[in-house]
């Protein structure tokens, strides 16, 4: 038992580091992680440690965690390909995208607005040359990291027409 004991904490090493620190090491150019070989090593130990306890003969804890371990190592790695394959490659460009203040913005403070864009779940936070009222639709003018530069909105007045 202690064989699998052993194979499950290198496991769970493999994962506490591979998880916050990403990949420490990849095998096959991606074909497997550190993540999964972690995920695989806790699922071998664990099994074959439920197995031995349970009194059955080693040979069928062998058989167990390695088919189990596979199956873990497998399905780790299907969701991190599917992970991968959504992540955007490039960020968004924010520039020129309007929105609304939700709270003042001054040349010497910055403030909050809420965008427009579909994409945009949260508020971000947002400096400008000119202080903006709470209310007041922006144009976004730049774009640091999360953080967006804007500007008052143009405003357009309706034609008049004579009736």
């Amino acid at each position: 038992m202690i064989t699998f004991i052993i194979i499950g904490a290198v496991g769970m090493l493999l994962l506490l580091i591979s998880l916050p620190l990403g990949d420490v090491f990849e095998l096959g150019d991606g074909a497997l992680s550190g993540t999964s070989l972690g995920a695989g090593a806790v699922a071998f130990g664990a099994i074959g440690a439920i197995v031995t306890a349970n009194g059955l003969p080693t040979v069928w804890a062998y058989v167990a965690s390695a088919v189990v371990a596979v199956i873990a190592v497998i399905g780790v790695q299907l969701v991190i390909k599917q992970l991968r394959d959504t992540e955007d490659g490039q960020p968004r460009t924010l520039t020129g995208g309007g929105g609304v203040v939700t709270s003042t913005i001054t040349p010497h403070s910055n403030g909050e607005v809420s965008l427009d864009d579909p994409h945009e779940v949260e508020r971000r936070l947002a400096w400008a040359d000119v202080t903006i009222p709470s209310g007041a639709r922006i144009v976004v003018v730049e774009q640091s990291g999360s953080r967006v530069k804007v500007a008052p909105a143009p405003t357009t007045t309706p034609p008049i027409h004579d009736v």
